[in-house]
C-alpha cells in the first residue's frame, strides 16, 4: 500500500487559483455589477437589477482548470417579476456587458458569459422573485427562446452547506471529481453534476485518496443501474437527462480510475509510482511523491513511538534510539528552566 493522503491535502491547495487571480476576478464582477446598474438606469429606469454571487465560488468548489482558467457564478435578481420576456431580459443584461472585454459576451441558454480571455469568464444568470424579502418563494430562471423556469440556487447552497462534514472532505473530493472531469480528452458532466452525486454518495475515510476511489466506486455503481442525477432542490430535474457526452466514455473513464486508485492504494508500494497512477487522471497539479515506501518509514516510526512509550526502546552506540538493539534508552529529564 501507498498513502498518498499528503498528497491530495497539496492537489487541494494547488487547485486554488491565485490571490491575484482572485482580486482580479472580484474587480471584474464589481465592474460587470456597475455595468448593468448603470445600463438599467439609464435605459430601463423601471426595473432595479440586485446581484448574488452563487456556485462553485460562494460553496467552496471552485477549481483551476489544468488552462488556469475558472468561472464565476453572479446571479442578477429583478423583483417582482418583469414584463418582459425572459428573453429580453437576458437581451438587456448582454447589452449592458457588451463592451465589458474585447470578446463579445455570449448569450448562452441560462445565462449571459463574459469572457476574460485567457483567464476566467464570469456568467450571468437572469432571476425573478415577485417579492425580496420572501424566502419561501423560489426564484425564477430566465431561459433563452423558453421563458422562465423556477431554480433556486440559495436553497442548493444551503442543501450542500448541510451535507458538509466539519472536516471538509466532501468539499475537497467535489474538487478532486471536477478535477478529474476536467482532465478528460472528452466531454463529462458538468460540475453541479458532480457536486450532487460527490455529496449523495461521499464513503468518508481518514484517507482522502481512499475516500475518492471508493466515492467513485459508488458513484460507478449508482450511475450503472439507473443514468440519472435528480437535482435536489428546486426545480428537481434529472441533471443528466440531456447529457451531451458520451456515456460508455464516461464509465470507461471511471473504470480506468478506479482500476489505477486501486494499484495505488493497495499495491504499490513507492509513493512516487503511486503518485504517477494518480497523475494520469488528476492531471498536472498532482505532485510527484516521495521515491520510497513511505508506508513502510511511517510504520516504523509508530513501532519506535510505540517502544519509547513502552520503555523497551534502546540507545544504540550513536545515540540513535532503536526499536530492540543496544542499550536501554532512558528518557531524558531536562525539561528547560
Amino acid at each position: 500500500m501507498s498513502n498518498c493522503h499528503n498528497l491530495f491535502q497539496t492537489f487541494n491547495g494547488n487547485l486554488n487559483i491565485t490571490s491575484t487571480k482572485k482580486s482580479k476576478l472580484m474587480t471584474s464582477r464589481n465592474t460587470l455589477r456597475d455595468k448593468i446598474r448603470n445600463h438599467f438606469k439609464k435605459n430601463h429606469p423601471e426595473y432595479t437589477p440586485k446581484f448574488r454571487g452563487q456556485g462553485s465560488y460562494s460553496m467552496g468548489t471552485m477549481i483551476r482548470t489544468k488552462e488556469d482558467t475558472c468561472d464565476l457564478d453572479n446571479g442578477v435578481y429583478f423583483f417582482p417579476k418583469p414584463k418582459e420576456t425572459a428573453t429580453t431580459m437576458q437581451n438587456w443584461i448582454w447589452d449592458a456587458v457588451e463592451d465589458a472585454t474585447s470578446e463579445k459576451p455570449q448569450h448562452r441558454s441560462k445565462c449571459i458569459r463574459v469572457i476574460y480571455k485567457g483567464d476566467y469568464h464570469i456568467d450571468l444568470p437572469v432571476y425573478y422573485k415577485e417579492s425580496e424579502t420572501n424566502d419561501t418563494e423560489n426564484p425564477h430562471l430566465a431561459v433563452k427562446n423558453t421563458g422562465w423556469s423556477k431554480s433556486d440556487p440559495k436553497e442548493f447552497k444551503d442543501w450542500f452547506s448541510k451535507k458538509k462534514d466539519t472536516k471538509g472532505q466532501l468539499v475537497r473530493t467535489v474538487r478532486f471529481l471536477k478535477a478529474w472531469c476536467d482532465n478528460r480528452a472528452k466531454k463529462m458532466p458538468n460540475g453541479l453534476t458532480m457536486t450532487v452525486l460527490a455529496s449523495n454518495h461521499i464513503k468518508y475515510n481518514d484517507r482522502d485518496d481512499i475516500a475518492l476511489r471508493d466515492t467513485l466506486k459508488e458513484i460507478r455503481s449508482t450511475l450503472k443501474s439507473s443514468w440519472t442525477c435528480i437535482m435536489p432542490t428546486t426545480p428537481k430535474d434529472d441533471l443528466l437527462e440531456n447529457y451531451t457526452g458520451d456515456k460508455d466514455y464516461f464509465f470507461e473513464a471511471i473504470d480506468a480510475f478506479i482500476e489505477d486508485a486501486d494499484k495505488a492504494i493497495d499495491k504499490e508500494t513507492n509513493q512516487l509510482k503511486a503518485s504517477k497512477l494518480w497523475q494520469k487522471h488528476l492531471g498536472s497539479y498532482f505532485p510527484d511523491g516521495e521515491d520510497k515506501d513511505v508506508d513502510k518509514q511511517a510504520n516504523s516510526l509508530a513501532a519506535l513511538a510505540t517502544s519509547i512509550l513502552d520503555k523497551r526502546a534502546k540507545t544504540d552506540r550513536d545515540g540513535k534510539i532503536q526499536e530492540s538493539q543496544g542499550v536501554d534508552h532512558k528518557p531524558h529529564r531536562n525539561y528547560g528552566g
